[in-house]
């Protein structure tokens, strides 16, 4: 039986906002390990720098030295030898560009060049400007990918296709967009 229509109904159910930020972080990363492990390995929850000054929420080992599909081409293309998600479940604030930026700190040159922000609601104006000046700057890709996001990702999965192939549509698109 598949997983899929209760992974649905939870991130379909899951309130906004500080009451149900836990349920979204935990239910994401459920969902991530679910369409990307394997490839990908088992996620590192809440890793801290070794001061303890950064935490990311999740961080998925991308060992996909090979281009045979979309995670070795991201490792060769953006170095993701570490895939940052962060997630943001906001209620009545914006995810605006200081959201972007600290993704933007977490994401160390071991790490790579690529980071995705889960969100429960599209990004403001600024955010969307500051991932576009990040990228020309230092040529990181922050993606912002939504609720929706995870359910074409589902389909995509149960179709016996890789997941993986809608992160690629997304820097593409990102690649597109960018000025």
């Amino acid at each position: 039986m598949s997983r899929i229509p209760d992974f649905i109904d939870r991130l379909d159910n899951c309130p906004a906002g500080q009451k149900g930020w836990r349920e979204f972080e935990d239910l994401c990363v459920e969902i991530l390990e679910f369409l990307f492990v394997p490839p990908l390995v088992r996620p590192i929850i809440q890793p801290r720098t070794y001061s303890g000054t950064n935490r990311r929420d999740a961080v998925f080992p991308n060992r996909n030295f090979d281009e045979k599909h979309g995670w070795g081409l991201l490792l060769r293309e953006l170095e993701a030898r570490l895939v940052l998600f962060e997630f943001k479940n906001y209620d009545a604030t914006d995810i605006g560009h200081e959201e972007v930026i600290q993704t933007d700190n977490y994401l160390t040159e071991p790490m790579g060049k690529l980071a995705i922000m889960v969100c429960n609601k599209l990004p403001n104006d600024g955010a969307h400007i500051q991932r576009n000046n990040i990228y020309s700057r230092h040529r990181k890709v922050i993606l912002f990918m939504k609720k929706d996001h995870l359910k074409e990702m589902f389909f995509i999965k149960e179709r016996g296709e890789d997941p993986c192939d809608l992160i690629v549509d997304l820097v593409e698109r990102f690649y597109l967009q960018h000025e």
